[in-house]
């Protein structure tokens, strides 16, 4: 019998087109206002080991949001619509891991997360016991900050791009590319394959698509059913992939779920190798840093692994002397 895993692999592409009598916000008021210092806020551990925070829709709340750097909208649940008196504002398509469905949208002029905002936006309307959480932060509403999630303290950090970091601590710097908001890994090496890699908070399994399975032939440990924000269940292939590399780290053994879905293939990915990072590993490191301004994404590492890191740099820079 396959082994589900609940709620996982969140919406890596939502609102892809829009019906004709959704509103248009004014372009002066897209753009979320954004405090000048960091705002430290303390993450709760949702069920299936995704990070929640606390949002204010409207001034009604909070809720418990989920940060999901899979998806491209923000979206809320039909609870909130109702308690936060929000308007409609037409329908869209809504791109799952599993599916494509029309969903109806909300208006919504403000939501508060710590000191932060983002306003006037149309927001896809989800079933709870889909989501697993109030509502989805997504890639439209974290477009202009730099999200550093602290996976030991338990917090996430919502700052200024302009807030200079302070320095070090970061033992690996992975430069990325921009499509659709999503920032995209393009130089991880599965099994010695170049895959891309798309990190997503928002899924709690890694999930790879049959064209990086069929590359490395991995084999089939098990099926596994996974379900999308739609409440529309995927079935996978479970497999363990021998190494999987960024920048220089290797993991070894890693079990990954392989199945083609329609939001790999919102992105134009569906023909290449690609995976989606869910918290299952993220949750390896100390801390992850997602810098949508610069494009890049930062990892901390366990201290031994930093110090095997920077032995394995040392070894591949030493040029001998005769």
């Amino acid at each position: 019998m396959p082994a589900r895993i609940p709620f996982s692999a969140i919406a890596l592409a939502c609102a892809a087109s829009a019906a004709a009598e959704t509103p248009t916000p004014p372009p002066a008021a897209t753009a979320g206002q954004i405090s000048t210092q960091a705002e430290i806020i303390a993450l709760e551990e949702e069920r299936h080991n995704r990070l929640t925070m606390p949002v204010m829709v409207e001034g009604t709340g909070p809720f418990a949001f989920m940060i999901d750097t899979g998806s491209q909208a923000t979206a809320i649940t039909h609870e909130i619509r109702t308690l936060a008196n929000l308007a409609p504002a037409g329908r869209a398509t809504l791109v799952g891991m599993a599916s494509r469905r029309e969903v109806e949208l909300a208006t919504i002029g403000r939501i508060e997360f710590g000191t932060n905002s983002y306003t006037n936006f149309a927001a896809p309307v989800l079933e709870r016991e889909h989501v697993g959480a109030d509502g989805i932060i997504g890639l439209d509403a974290l477009q202009d900050f730099r999200v550093l999630i602290d996976f030991r303290k338990a917090t996430i950090s919502v700052e200024d791009p302009s807030v200079k970091q302070r320095r070090g601590g970061y033992e690996i710097v992975v430069r990325a590319r921009s499509k659709l908001g999503q920032l995209l890994i393009t130089d991880a090496m599965v099994e010695g394959v170049r895959a891309t890699v798309i990190i997503d908070t928002g899924a709690q399994a890694s999930l790879g698509n049959m064209a990086l399975r069929d590359k490395i032939r991995a084999r089939r440990a098990q099926q596994v059913v996974t379900t999308d924000v739609n409440g529309v269940d995927i079935t996978g292939e479970l497999a363990f992939v021998r190494t999987l590399s960024i920048e220089g780290l290797s993991l070894t053994d890693v079990p990954l779920t392989f199945a083609d879905t329609p939001a790999f293939a919102a992105l134009g990915l569906q023909d290449q190798p690609v995976l989606s990072l869910g918290m299952q590993h993220l949750a390896l490191f100390d801390r992850v840093a997602i810098d949508f301004e610069k494009k890049r994404i930062m990892f901390d590492v366990p201290a031994d692994i930093a110090r095997a890191v920077r032995e394995a740099q040392q070894r591949l820079n030493y040029v001998p002397r005769f």
